[in-house]
């Protein structure tokens, strides 16, 4: 066995059925064992979307997943989708070709030091420099990728590796123990302690979730918790998916861009219990004031999460939902109906200030329709831009999931990252939501979707601009537009043509649910392009 079999041996009884990748020559050792293997590969049409595929994938299976590029400009263009996953705790596993091992260090042809330039984007990296080490690798990189606050690891492998003959048996082993990687997973009794007790004594405690509760498959317990003691959650983007929009107890999403009620209730609560969110900027833009008037309780599986932002009265680590599990079996008082009473008179007297257009489609309807219409346990992708702060704060949460690249805000995920999550998870409708802009970043992912035929469909907000970057100069720089304006372009008819695509196309509220059911509906890959007025803003 080669080195390039025995790293796709490995592969398989990790349990990968589905590779996402580009080859060049540097890999292809592995991609000739690959194709005698099990093991599905999907071709894209561009690197960075293998990555976000897989992520896209690992999300919805909750499992680690895994891209494979070549070297030099392949494993570059791979470095953006490596940094949306190590931002959003996305567990992948990179494999990217490197050139032979005697010449490494040499700048020879598509030579790249590709763990050099990841290093602040991964949880770890390997360069391979024996072909027995590979099975003791690849069981590491996956435990790593997997365990405590979850992200991606890179192999860099030499050609030369691939196609060396290893010198002994082929052995995967079955456990892992590395000395300088130990997640903590046991619970501090005596901070537990100190949590169940600041929790007794609140009078107005909130709850706020972030993307940790589901990557941690926390959901059930908190939700039982929330139940169980009537306590309110908001979320963080990434945590929208907690629980359902229609719950008694959600507030909605927190920070610059959620609502304004979610933030009222923040500052009004006397005990903030935070549960996986990190409490970035967009969430709390001033921490510091919060600090002096709200308790908190900083719940995560990463220490160096805790405190990095906002300073807890209390820290506590662990995972989240064995932490929720031991909670649920403690007796808390009722929250006091006056603390959710106020919450909802909060909720309902808050007034929506911004104006929209009445020309073509409102695109807060055209959310929460599309949402609205969707399956319920439909998988909703979010781009990055006005269609995803639109789409965070209308999306009708049922029983699916909502994704979207928040921790690196990176324009292009929704297409490739779709179409993981639908091979991930065939039998459940799955949408991409974008803008123009983003669209047009990873429109050559068609080609991907036409020729696996992965029915997915993908919904463009239309108008001409690359909308938050055009709201910013018009609040700050006085309307003075620069480098923003999209125009017409492209043809999405003969886009979805080529493709062969299904195309809806709508311009005015009246017409949209009779075009969102086509769009729903259609047999196969569809293109929907909604126009929005560009003067329509998101705050």
């Amino acid at each position: 066995m080669n080195g390039a079999e025995a790293l796709v041996k490995c592969l398989e009884l990790e349990g990968i059925s589905t590779v996402f990748g580009y080859p060049g020559v540097a890999i292809a050792p592995f991609y000739d064992a690959m194709a005698r293997s099990s093991i599905r590969h999907i071709l894209v049409r561009q690197e960075q979307a293998a990555g976000h595929a897989a992520n896209g994938y690992a999300r919805i299976s909750r499992q680690t997943q895994v891209c494979v590029t070549s070297s030099g400009p392949g494993a570059t263009n791979l470095i953006t989708a490596l940094a949306t996953a190590y931002a959003d705790s996305i567990p992948l596993v990179a494999i990217t070709g490197q050139v032979d091992s005697h010449l490494v260090g040499r700048d020879v042809f598509q030579e790249a030091d590709i763990r050099g330039a990841t290093e602040s984007f991964v949880k770890y990296s390997y360069l391979v420099k024996n072909v027995d080490e590979i099975p003791h690798i690849v069981k590491e990189a996956f435990y790593i990728a997997s365990t405590g606050r979850k992200g991606p690891v890179l192999i860099d492998i030499p050609h030369d590796i691939q196609l060396k003959e290893m010198g002994k048996a082929f052995a995967y082993p079955e456990s892992v123990e590395m000395r300088g990687y130990k997640p903590n997973h046991k619970i501090n009794a005596q901070q537990m302690s100190k949590v169940i007790e600041a929790i007794r004594k609140a009078k107005k405690p909130l709850i706020c979730a972030g993307g940790g509760v589901i990557l941690g498959h926390g959901e059930p317990e908190i939700r039982e918790f929330v139940e169980k003691n009537r306590i309110p959650l908001v979320s963080t983007i990434m945590g929208i998916g907690v629980l359902p929009k229609s719950h008694p107890m959600y507030f909605g999403m927190l920070g610059n861009n959620g609502k304004p009620y979610a933030n009222r209730a923040v500052m009004n609560s006397d005990l903030l219990i935070i549960v996986g969110a990190r409490i970035a900027d967009r969430a709390v833009p001033k921490p510091e004031t919060l600090e002096k008037t709200v308790s908190v309780i900083h719940i995560d599986i990463d220490s160096a999460e805790i405190g990095k932002v906002l300073g807890p009265t209390l820290p506590l680590v662990g995972d989240v939902k064995e932490i929720f599990a031991m909670l649920n079996k403690e007796e808390f008082p009722q929250t006091d109906d006056n603390w959710i009473g106020s919450l909802e008179q909060i909720k309902h007297s808050t007034v929506d200030q911004r104006h929209w257009s009445e020309n073509l489609v409102n695109p807060m309807l055209l959310v929460q329709m599309l949402s609205e219409k969707m399956d319920k346990d439909a998988i909703y992708v979010a781009d990055v831009g006005q269609n995803q702060l639109w789409s965070a704060d209308n999306y009708v949460m049922q029983e699916g999931r909502f994704l979207t690249s928040g921790g690196m805000g990176t324009m292009g995920y929704s297409i490739p990252a779709a179409f993981g999550a639908k091979i991930g998870a065939p039998d459940k409708q799955v949408v991409a939501v974008c803008g123009d802009g983003s669209f047009q970043m990873s429109m050559y992912e068609l080609g991907t979707i036409a020729v696996n035929k992965v029915p997915v469909k993908i919904l463009v907000m239309k108008n001409g601009y690359l909308g938050l970057v055009r709201e910013h100069q018009e609040k700050v720089f006085e309307s003075r537009y620069s480098g923003v304006a999209l125009y017409d372009y492209p043809y999405y008819d003969k886009i979805a043509e080529a493709y062969d695509m299904g195309y809806f196309r709508c311009s005015s509220n009246e017409a949209l649910p009779d075009e969102l059911e086509k769009f729903l509906h259609y047999d196969g890959a569809a293109i929907m392009v909604c126009d929005i007025d560009a003067s329509n803003n998101v705050i």
